[in-house]
């Protein structure tokens, strides 16, 4: 076997998030010798944890829907998910609160929901149902036909624009809740999903109704242990494939030769030599910095620049001392509404404003997952979508962070009264951490928003235009943000990368 034959099955994957992951594992299951590069102390990315004075804080997404995109990366490399990982069924999946004392309940069971648009708004019955109608049509088209298939080719997006017409894709999510059902808390509950992946309601596609068929189809699910655990495991099959996963190791540049990828320069200097890059770092840091000293035909400065981001998140995480059984209507998870819907997301999305009103994501993992907080203590975090770094002003989140978590102190006490005299343990990550831990352009939560013109052909893609050799995954490329996207953006990979050149056989010549 010869140095040259070895390089040719070289991978190297950028990042240890869930899509590098989940690319190293397809890339390993294809034959290629993988080696994964990443900046943190542990596996995940931005599903990564810490641990601290007992409690562990899950850093990023806290559940876990379409079981069979895990269980088919895990089928793809000879494992069964299962043996790994342990899948939680929610139920309910989350509960929905407003100012005024109503809620809604979210299950998977369709009666029960049913009952619950009835509940809060009988006349919408008839709509709700019409709405379950769309959302499965979305999903036939938008999840089964389009997220898993290489969309880098213009006629791939062409091909679905009748689909897209008849379904009404130019109209945003929240118009198609308001053309449904009447009810404002109603309209809200509808369209608040693409949020968890970055979008503007008022402007992201209707085909993001088909998280609702996702919900009531597969369920939502915790993983035990966190997403942390599946990043662990993923870890566990590369290197059961032969691959190997550095932490603590960050990539400065990626070498480029005659217009095709030759590996990676780190930050101490070391090179890493591959034919084979996979960038699982955001696309905008892929192609601002690690392509810095390279030509670029599509993705220039300018070009992303011009992009519409993902909002930015103010996540606070804490731990609380024996309450265990207090609270005890607060579950797993609960979204306290502000008194705006609109009116917020405008100030997010748009002016860049950090409000006083707000509307928070309770994370209570301890409701199912004991190892999350030392015996009777919980542990939570809460979220609060805030403005991106990227608007002309944006908020100074060193003179804002203490400022603004006396506001969500504030409000989280009309949900669990007395929580903040009983902290354990506390740390806070603004968008300026989501910038300097992830290496997220303007401390997006998610990259680039999911509109319908920065989706599919309009989004970097996965086999990048930029070096021949070069490929992204994760939520800055195709399908986009969310778990399920992120995970299947390694299947698209897949889809496009040839296996590993075979090796010639060692001949051992007779004595």
């Amino acid at each position: 076997m010869t140095a040259d034959q070895t390089d040719s099955n070289a991978a190297i994957v950028i990042g240890a998030g869930l899509g590098g992951l989940a690319a190293a594992m397809r890339l390993g299951a294809k034959g290629y010798a993988v080696t994964v590069l990443d900046r943190l102390d542990k596996p995940g990315g931005r599903g990564s944890s810490v641990s601290q004075n007992g409690h562990r804080f899950d850093l990023g997404p806290t559940i876990i829907t379409v079981p069979q995109v895990y269980e088919d990366l895990w089928a793809t490399c000879g494992r069964n998910f299962h043996d790994d990982v342990a899948l939680r069924p929610m139920d309910p999946f989350y509960e929905v609160r407003w100012q005024d004392g109503s809620t809604f309940t979210a299950r998977q069971d369709t009666d029960a929901m049913l009952a619950e648009v009835a509940r809060l708004s009988p006349g919408d019955v008839k709509g709700y149902k019409r709405f379950l109608k769309d959302s499965e049509a979305r999903y036939i088209v938008g999840f089964e036909g389009m997220v898993a298939k290489p969309m880098h080719r213009l006629w791939e997006t062409i091909k679905v624009l009748p689909l897209f017409a008849m379904l009404r894709a130019d109209r945003s999510i929240l118009g198609l809740a308001k053309a449904r059902v009447k009810d404002p808390r109603l309209q809200m509950a509808l369209s608040f999903h693409p949020l968890f992946i970055g979008g503007d309601p008022r402007h992201v596609t209707s085909m993001y109704a088909l998280v609702a068929y996702l919900e009531k189809e597969f369920g939502v699910h915790y993983a035990m242990g966190g997403v942390q655990a599946i990043a662990q495991a993923m870890v566990g099959v590369i290197r059961s494939q032969g691959g190997q996963v550095r932490q603590g190791v960050e990539v400065d540049e990626i070498l480029v030769e005659g217009g095709a990828a030759k590996g990676v320069k780190l930050t101490n200097s070391e090179t890493i030599q591959a034919e084979l890059v996979v960038s699982n770092a955001d696309a905008g840091h892929t192609y601002q910095r690690l392509l810095r000293n390279q030509p670029r035909k599509r993705w220039t400065d300018k070009k992303l620049k011009s992009r519409r981001w993902s909002m930015g998140l103010f996540v606070w995480y804490f731990g609380t001392k024996g309450t265990a059984q207090m609270w005890p209507d607060v579950g797993h998870h609960t979204i306290t509404n502000a008194p705006r819907y609109e009116g917020l997301l405008k100030d997010i999305f748009i002016k860049g404003k950090l409000s006083d009103d707000m509307s928070l994501y309770i994370h209570r993992p301890a409701k199912t997952d004991s190892s999350v907080a030392p015996a009777g203590d919980d542990t939570f975090y809460v979220l609060s979508p805030v403005p991106h770094l990227g608007f002309d002003d944006p908020v100074d989140w060193r003179n804002q962070v203490e400022i603004y978590k006396a506001k969500v102190q504030a409000e989280v006490e009309k949900t669990m009264p007395g929580f903040a005299d009983l902290i354990s343990t506390e740390m806070v990550l603004t968008p300026e951490d989501f910038r300097d831990r992830y290496l997220s352009p303007n401390g997006s939560g998610f990259s680039i928003e999911p509109r319908i013109l920065q989706s599919a052909w309009f989004r970097p893609h996965n086999v990048s235009e930029e070096a021949k050799g070069l490929y992204l995954v994760g939520a800055g490329t195709h399908p986009g943000a969310g778990v399920p996207g992120v995970i299947s953006s390694a299947e698209v990979l897949a889809k496009m990368v040839p296996d590993a050149p075979a090796m010639p056989e060692l001949k051992v010549a007779a004595e």
